[in-house]
């Protein structure tokens, strides 16, 4: 980050020009003054990529100051080719304004973040407690084990859920990639709890599981949850 830094100021320090006097011009110094207003309000900029620089790109801000958008801050997963993202518009936030240091810099990681964090919220709240699914078991803790429920969900499946038996560790059952059907039986804080234990002593008409039901992306998920997933078996 220093490093992209140092070449960012590099760059910002040919691009500024000033006055004779060495004061900033007065389309600069508005522009600094809406950049902290940016900052103060968190407001979404849907801004184009003008230009790749070390370790990230350049923005342009009230198409004068140009402002830095780390690698890091570009995206939730990792950028092979910032190429790809020349001419491109993307949405970001301003994070850091320093007109002394001529330090302008936006990201568009926090903004992905919550939709997606949002998005698993509702995708959450739209699977009913007593539902049966089916997942792969994802990762073995001793504590349990975390089960992959397709589409972004995931439930964690307590050593003390996962059989009627008495077992000293998960791994003495499940192994990782193995498919397992459960029953959701928790849903706290937005996370899913779940029990194979639940279905061992259910009636054997509760034991097969439901039909597979799609979850549909957040923005179909309607307010009827009872009718959305009206198939899944209790």
């Amino acid at each position: 980050m220093e490093e992209s830094m140092e070449n960012f100021e590099k760059e910002l320090e040919e691009s500024y020009k000033v006055m004779g006097d060495g004061e900033k011009n007065t389309d600069e110094l508005m522009a600094w003054e809406k950049a902290k207003e940016y900052l103060e309000s968190g407001e979404i900029l849907s801004l184009e990529v003008s230009g790749i620089v070390n370790k990230g790109v350049i923005v342009m801000i009230e198409n004068t100051l140009r402002g830095f958008v780390p690698a890091s801050k570009l995206s939730l997963s990792r950028i092979d080719d910032l190429n790809d993202y020349l001419g491109k518009t993307i949405r970001v936030k301003v994070i850091t304004v320093n007109p002394d240091k001529q330090e302008l810099v936006l990201s568009a990681r926090e903004i992905l973040k919550a939709e997606r964090n949002d998005e698993k919220k509702k995708k959450i709240e739209a699977v009913e407690v007593g539902a049966v699914l089916t997942g792969k078991v994802d990762s073995i803790k001793d504590y349990g084990a975390f089960i992959d429920l397709g589409d972004g969900l995931s439930g964690l499946l307590h050593v003390s859920q996962i059989s009627t038996k008495r077992i000293k560790h998960p791994s003495d059952v499940l192994k990782e990639g193995q498919d397992v059907t459960v029953k959701v039986t928790q849903k706290k804080d937005g996370k899913l709890s779940l029990s194979m234990k639940a279905l061992e002593e259910a009636p054997e008409s509760d034991r097969a599981p439901r039909e597979k039901v799609k979850i549909p992306k957040a923005e179909n998920i309607g307010t009827s949850l009872g009718s959305l997933l009206k198939d899944i078996k209790l």
